[in-house]
């Protein structure tokens, strides 16, 4: 099933279901799409672009709610992370802290020796095998951490 009709099929059950959250994240998530296929590109949305859209989405509704939560707005910061948790249902289970260490150990083992110097290299090669299971942020410690040790 792919990743536009898994959308469909939520925003069908949504809208049965009267799930006012889920209806209004699964049509934003489907404008989303819409403006991805006609952006001029000519690609078509493959999973892996279809995470780092959801990815994008999530990381915008958190900056939302952290200027919520900091304005003491608690009914949009609701709104916010019950599009955050809707969103979430659409991405991969992100991976724990052992897992993380555990996947950029064995990417890191096939580079070769590596120094500090090579911690871009790493973070390329881990945020293109990971994408989707870890955020850029965390990847790019872990390596650090990997790399100072």
């Amino acid at each position: 099933m792919s990743f536009e009709t898994k959308i469909n099929e939520g925003l069908k059950e949504a809208m049965k279901a009267k799930d006012q959250a889920a209806t209004r994240t699964l049509r934003s998530i489907k404008a989303a799409i819409l403006l991805q296929k006609t952006d001029g590109s000519g690609e078509e949305l493959t999973d892996e672009k279809a995470i780092k859209m959801l990815q994008k989405l999530v990381k915008q509704r958190q900056d939302s709610l952290d200027i919520f939560i900091k304005q003491g707005r608690e009914e949009l910061a609701k709104i916010e992370q019950e599009e955050i948790d809707v969103l979430q249902n659409y991405l991969p289970k992100p991976l724990t802290t052992d897992e993380l260490k555990s996947a950029i150990s064995e990417i890191m083992s096939g580079m070769g020796d590596l120094t500090i110097k090579d911690m871009g290299k790493v973070i390329g090669a881990a945020n293109a095998k990971l994408a989707g299971k870890a955020d850029g942020k965390t990847i790019a410690e872990t390596v650090k951490n990997l790399l100072s040790s």
